[in-house]
């Protein structure tokens, strides 16, 4: 009986991706979509299994350039019903997947991984060497240590190879057997639906042999968990969320495979007085009305401690000064930024009745040379009044 087309769901839909997606992005998608709905993601879920069928009709159809076409012009009526998920009523076939077995390949690798164990795709050579994981170590750091450098010890846990048996998993002078749950393959079958599925074995990890009498250290593993230091040293200039790559200081591989690496994650505090912008620094300083008025001579913090700076006369707030190479270094090129110092005018507040007396003395001997700003200003609001009559 044929289905009914108008109760098919839309394919970009299913996916969740626009009618412009690209093959890459399509792929993405279905990726995704393909490892949530899977049905060892969801064992007995019936309305799962259904959503993994639709998902892979959608995609056989979308990834095949001439079934795109036909279905961005005729819908579903021009790619057909097709057969159970949509894969031509002949059960699965890679040869289907979008007319590349390599695809199928591609995405189903890491989810067949992921179900079944084994740390890799299906039909892993035995006895392949495997690179250890990487590890991730955040690390705090204060704003001077990130802008001066340092250097820093941390202890960090991973696996690393075993002394007593020097990775082979085995007691010293015992032999190795045949793996009794692949019976030596490396791989184990399972069908699901219409899935017949070969993975690593998650019993001798693909190797189709194991131990005859495990290693008493690591128990087999080759492996054994420990707290290591580590030296960290910090250039200078880092800021927050730079990283650093420490090659083979993560775990330990397996079967004489490299270790991986351990990125550190730097986390800067913030600082009292200042703000970064790449390799400058920024800092506000406030001053009275009487010094900006006046002119004077500030104390301006720096990294390396207090400098002097001469304020000049009739300096208004916001006004901004440059410290050359009072600033960071700069951890990709060489040189050392500025620092920025800002200016804010602090207006007198809580005045007594003196001090009103003789600020008001004050504004009625002021000229407009003495407020150009507050001048100018007037002088546009009256052309801009007189332009309205």
């Amino acid at each position: 009986m044929k289905e009914n087309m108008a109760s098919k769901k839309d394919y970009y839909e299913l996916l969740g991706v626009s009618r412009g997606a690209s093959a890459e992005d399509l792929k993405k998608a279905y990726r995704t979509m393909a490892k949530k709905y899977h049905p060892d993601a969801n064992p007995n879920n019936k309305e799962a299994e259904e959503k993994f069928k639709e998902i892979n009709e959608a995609y056989e159809a979308l990834s095949d350039p001439q079934k795109k076409a036909a279905y961005d012009q005729f819908g579903h009526a021009g790619v057909g019903a097709g057969g159970p998920g949509g894969f031509g009523g002949g059960g699965f076939r890679p040869q289907d997947f979008g007319g590349n077995a390599a695809d199928f390949e591609d995405i189903f690798g890491d989810v067949f991984s992921n179900f079944f164990g084994g740390g890799g795709r299906p039909g892993r050579a035995r006895n392949q060497a495997q690179e250890g994981d990487d590890l991730r170590f955040d690390l705090s750091l204060t704003f001077e240590q990130a802008a001066f450098g340092t250097s820093q010890e941390i202890k960090v846990r991973k696996l690393v190879t075993c002394d007593s048996c020097h990775g082979s998993g085995a007691k010293p002078g015992s032999g190795r057997v045949v793996c009794p749950t692949c019976k030596g393959a490396g791989q184990v079958r399972k069908s699901q639906g219409f899935f017949t599925i070969a993975s690593t074995c998650t019993r001798c990890g693909g190797q189709g042999e194991m131990p005859g009498t495990p290693c008493p250290t690591c128990h087999g593993q080759g492996r054994v968990e420990k707290e290591r230091v580590i030296s960290v040293k910090v250039p200078p200039g880092v800021d927050e969320g730079s990283r650093l790559r420490l090659r083979g200081e993560g775990e330990a591989g397996l079967n004489g495979g490299p270790a991986g690496d351990l990125y550190v994650f730097l986390h800067v505090e913030a600082h009292d007085f200042f703000e970064r912008d790449g390799s400058n620094l920024h800092c506000e300083i406030p001053i009275s009305f009487v010094q900006a008025a006046l002119g004077t001579e500030i104390e301006v913090p720096t990294l390396e401690g207090p400098v002097k700076m001469k304020v000049p006369a009739g300096t208004q707030s916001g006004k901004v000064f440059r410290l050359k190479e009072k600033g960071l270094k700069d951890p990709q090129h060489e040189g050392i930024g500025d620092l920025l110092v800002t200016m804010t005018v602090e207006t007198p507040v809580e005045l007594n009745s003196k001090q009103k007396k003789l600020l008001e003395e004050f504004e009625a001997l002021s000229g407009e040379s003495n407020t150009p700003e507050i001048s100018k200003f007037m002088s546009k609001l009256k052309n801009l009044f007189a332009r309205k009559k």
